[in-house]
Formats: structure tokens, C-alpha cells, sequence
């Protein structure tokens, strides 16, 4: 009784104490009075407390089931220590036959979920696999976000037709995260078959859902259908959301049509809902992609002298205007700001400055800003090779071109048409016809459409004398 007091009053030093003093004792205490201290010190962020007791009760040779395991589990696995919680459910399904249950893994699971580890969840899947647990709807919803959410539809499908051929119960949760998954990967036909198989099922549709669809066809170019989604989602009483308001405006943006943005927005902001970071760099982009990179820069300017500040997307944004107008000086004076006022540059940030950079000739500071990148944990993509690509022909090099693009295909990295056409572009230049088809015939094999700049690059080959 005293134990339990002293749980509930959250004095968890003297509870250990007096846990120890029953024990050694021989006085018998039941897991009951354990739990309300291991849920109470959980509650309050006293994990060092909550797992002390926990292996105070394994050690005590007391009966110890799987609930307990699990608050312990559940208590690392918010703390961030999921891998620590894989470990002692390992731990104690061998050493003290405490059998993981399926919330135990459920748990696990949602915290590599959470810190987006895919090899954490597919080692928990395994270990299910090897325990012959079987999965229930919360593990099905997970999976089927997590794997959705990160582009592997033919995953995320595979357990929705396995939730229902075990005849799990389906929700609208699930059914907006398949359908999310689907618009992600370009899949629309599929995606309004499930909206429409989710309402023979007398589901009733979310704005999340609504949502998903929503992004699906704008990201499409299909602003009609955006219109007619947004209609017949008002019309069943659900309401818009800011997500939903920057969806279509991006929608537009993307289309050319920015005028039919900042009627959105203008929409947005009379419902209530205020433009964000995320607003004002839609309409930048979309200004940019009109060439409108004055207007552009202002918009971000205007943003910013209203007292808003920028994050690491608008100052990437801004760089990447100054280098299209190649102002190589402002961009980095930016690049510095950024830095100074700790906002953190991303891998697009520094590709942009890179890109920038080998555009004017700048190669030696585009590979310092390169080693930045690295230092700082980012791993060069392929659209940082392929700028530092171009920027070897332009200089001449294109030997060392050949060697990038050898580097990237070793670090795994697809080879896009843009690659191909600055590489190809630099052989033809240099008069290397025979290496510039070779790499034509290798884009052609994995199905890529050459563009008119490396047709005529190729035909220019042909007529260049080749460098002795």
C-alpha cells in the first residue's frame, strides 16, 4: 500500500526505497502496485526511475508480464531511445520468456516510424514474422502510412489487400493514407477508385482525404478537377484547411496561372487563414517560373519587411533568383545572412549556390561550397553532380566531367536526361563525337527523351575537329 502511495504522489525515490525493503523482506508484492509506479514515473519523464523499477522486478524473480515490458518499452520509445527498446524486448524475451504482444511491437514500431528509420521497421517486421505475431489495424494503419508516405506503393498496397483479406477493419484513416500514397506516386485512376470504394463502404470522406485528392490533381496540372474536389468537399460540410488553400495555390503557381493563386489566396485570407513562409514562396516560385524574378524577389522582400521571418526555403529561393540573374554576389551575401541569423542552409540551398556557381565559372568555389555540404551531413545528389558537370565542360574540363559523372554512378545515383545532356554537350564541344553518341545510346536504353539541346549538340559533334 505504502509502495503505491508513494507512486501516486510521484515520490519515486522513496518508492524504490521501499520496493527494496519489501523484497528483501520476503514480503510479497504484487505487479499491480508496480504498474501505477512505472505508468506514473512514465508520465512524469522519470524513465531512469520507471526502468530502475523494471529491472528491480525482473531481478526480483517476481512475475512480470508483457504490460509491464510494454510501459517501459512505450516510455523509451517517446524519449527517443527506440533502438534501446528493441533491445530490452529482445532481452527480456530471452533471458525471462517476457513474449513481446503485438502492442509491444506496435510500439517499437511507431517509434522508427516517427524517426523514419526504414531499416528499424523492417527489422521489427521481421522479428513479428519470427514470433508469428500477427499484425492488428493499428499496425496496418502505420505500415500503410509509413510505407505510403515514403513513395513504396506497391507496399503500402499489398497490406491494404492483406488487411482486408483477414478481414480487418478499414477506416478512413487508411483508406486517405492509400489514397495519399497513390496520388504521391502519380496514380490517380487508382486513387478515385478507392474514394469511390470507400463510399460503398459507407465510409464518409475527411478533409484530409479530400486533401489528399486534392494535391493528387493539382500536382497533375488538373486545376478543373481541384475545383470540382473543392466543391463537392464544401458541400458535404467539411472545411477548408490552410494545407488545402496552399495546395491549390501551388496548383496554380505550377500552371502558369498566378493570378488564379492569389485569388486563393485572397480566399484564404478572407476565411481567416493567414499566408505562411510556405505561401509567399509558392507565389515566388511561381513568379519565377513566369520569369517574373523581379516581382519574385519583391514578393519574399515585402514578406520579409512585414516582419515575418524567413526560413531556409525563402532564402533558398532567393538565392536561386539571384543566381538565375547571375548575381553570384548577392546570392552568397544572402548565403551568409542565412547563416548569421541561424537558419540552417539545406541540400537545395547549397545546390542552388553550386549550380550558381559553375554557371559563371566560379568551379573552385562551387567544390568548396561542395566540402561545406559534406560537413555538415549532406551527401551530394545528382543534380550537385550534374551542376558540377557542367561546370567542368564549361571550364573545359570535360576529363574531369567523365570522373564526376563515374563518382555519382558509384554513389548509387540515377543519371537523368539533364546529366546526359551537359556531359553530351561538353564531349560534342570538345569534338568527341564517338564518347558523346555512346552516352546518347546509353540514355536511349533506359528509356529517357532526349531534348532539342542534345540533338544539336550531337549534330555539332559531328562537325567539330577534336581536341589533339
Amino acid at each position: 500500500m505504502l509502495f503505491r502511495v508513494y507512486a501516486d504522489a510521484r515520490m519515486f525515490e522513496e518508492g524504490l526505497e521501499v520496493f527494496d525493503y519489501m523484497i528483501s523482506n520476503g514480503l510479497k508484492i504484487d505487479e499491480r502496485s508496480c504498474i501505477v509506479y512505472l505508468l506514473a514515473s512514465k508520465r512524469c519523464d522519470r524513465m531512469e526511475m520507471c526502468s530502475v523499477l523494471f529491472r528491480k522486478m525482473v531481478n526480483s524473480n517476481m512475475e512480470v508480464s508483457v504490460y509491464s515490458l510494454t510501459i517501459v518499452v512505450d516510455g523509451l520509445c517517446r524519449r527517443g531511445r527506440v533502438t534501446r527498446a528493441k533491445e530490452l524486448m529482445i532481452e527480456m524475451a530471452g533471458v525471462k520468456g517476457i513474449k513481446p504482444n503485438v502492442i509491444t511491437y506496435n510500439t517499437i514500431l511507431n517509434g522508427y516510424v516517427k524517426i523514419r528509420d526504414s531499416a528499424g521497421v523492417e527489422e521489427i517486421l521481421r522479428l513479428m514474422e519470427t514470433d508469428e505475431v500477427a499484425y492488428n489495424a493499428a499496425t496496418y494503419t502505420m505500415l500503410i502510412h509509413f510505407f505510403g508516405d515514403s513513395g513504396k506503393a506497391e507496399k503500402a498496397e499489398r497490406l491494404f489487400k492483406d488487411m482486408n483479406e483477414r478481414n480487418v477493419e478499414v477506416d478512413i484513416h487508411v483508406y486517405t493514407s492509400i489514397i495519399s500514397c497513390n496520388c504521391k506516386v502519380g496514380n490517380l485512376k487508382r486513387a478515385f477508385a478507392l474514394f469511390d470504394e470507400l463510399s460503398e463502404r459507407g465510409l464518409a470522406p475527411s478533409t484530409h482525404t479530400y486533401g489528399a485528392l486534392i494535391d493528387g490533381v493539382c500536382k497533375a496540372g488538373q486545376m478543373e478537377a481541384a475545383k470540382i474536389l473543392l466543391s463537392r468537399m464544401q458541400s458535404q460540410g467539411l472545411d477548408m484547411n490552410l494545407l488545402i488553400f496552399n495546395t491549390l495555390i501551388d496548383g496554380y503557381c505550377k500552371a502558369g496561372m498566378i493570378d488564379e493563386a492569389l485569388r486563393v489566396k485572397g480566399t484564404m485570407e478572407k476565411n481567416g487563414f493567414k499566408a505562411d513562409n510556405y505561401t509567399h514562396n509558392i507565389i515566388a516560385s511561381g513568379l519565377c517560373k513566369l520569369n517574373k524574378l523581379d516581382d519574385a524577389k519583391n514578393w519574399l522582400f515585402a514578406m520579409i519587411e512585414r516582419g515575418e521571418i524567413p526560413n531556409s526555403v525563402n532564402f533558398t529561393t532567393l538565392i536561386n533568383i539571384y543566381c538565375k540573374e547571375r548575381n553570384i554576389l548577392e546570392a552568397k551575401k544572402l548565403f551568409k545572412e542565412m547563416k548569421k541569423k541561424s537558419v540552417k542552409p539545406t541540400l537545395v540551398t547549397y545546390n542552388a549556390l553550386i549550380d550558381g556557381c559553375c554557371k559563371e565559372g566560379k568551379i573552385h568555389e562551387a567544390y568548396k561550397l561542395k566540402e561545406e555540404m559534406v560537413a555538415v551531413g549532406f551527401l551530394p545528389d545528382i543534380y550537385t553532380y550534374t551542376s558540377l558537370i557542367h561546370g567542368e565542360c564549361i571550364s573545359g574540363d570535360v576529363d574531369k566531367a567523365l570522373q564526376l559523372l563515374s563518382e555519382a554512378r558509384e554513389s548509387g545515383l540515377t543519371i537523368n536526361m539533364v546529366t546526359y545532356t551537359a556531359i553530351v554537350s561538353g564531349l560534342s564541344r570538345e569534338g568527341r563525337s564517338e564518347e558523346a553518341f555512346k552516352l546518347y545510346d546509353e540514355a536511349m536504353e533506359t528509356g529517357m527523351t532526349p531534348d532539342k539541346r542534345l540533338y544539336a549538340s550531337l549534330v555539332g559533334s559531328l562537325h567539330q575537329v577534336p581536341n589533339s
